[in-house]
């Protein structure tokens, strides 16, 4: 799958999440979007329109099941694909990410082929 001018939102409190994930996906031609916390990723969803949006858990404020469940609220962007990202490795958090909404639950440190791989599996391109 060509990922070339893909838009993807990763919203994460870690600069070092960020930039990685920044760095991996600029690599395969997407256009990324990094955001540090759940507010300000809502006020800019509807401007930009990701065709992903990669989600910490673990975020102060609005943590990223809150986050995940307020983008799928949303009419306009119930569809867009919303992948947790977490340190922890847990059941509870991968079936919580469930419930809100979440398609897929990646742990972090994560590599380049599972963001590939996530993006891939859920992005449908015309």
């Amino acid at each position: 799958m060509n990922l070339e001018g893909l838009k993807v939102m990763v919203i994460d409190d870690s600069k070092t999440i960020r930039r990685t994930a920044e760095t991996l996906l600029k690599k395969e031609g997407c256009e990324v979007i990094t955001v540090d916390n759940g507010y300000e990723a809502l006020s800019q969803i509807s401007d930009l329109e990701p065709n992903i949006i990669f989600v910490d858990i673990m975020m102060p404020r609005l943590d990223g099941y809150k986050t995940c469940a307020l983008i799928k609220m949303n009419s306009e962007h119930k569809n867009t694909p919303v992948i947790m990202l977490s340190s922890k490795d847990g059941l509870f958090d991968k079936a919580k990410g469930r419930v809100v909404g979440a398609e897929e639950y990646l742990t972090k440190p994560f590599t380049k082929e599972e963001l590939i791989e996530a993006i891939e599996a859920h992005v449908k391109r015309d």
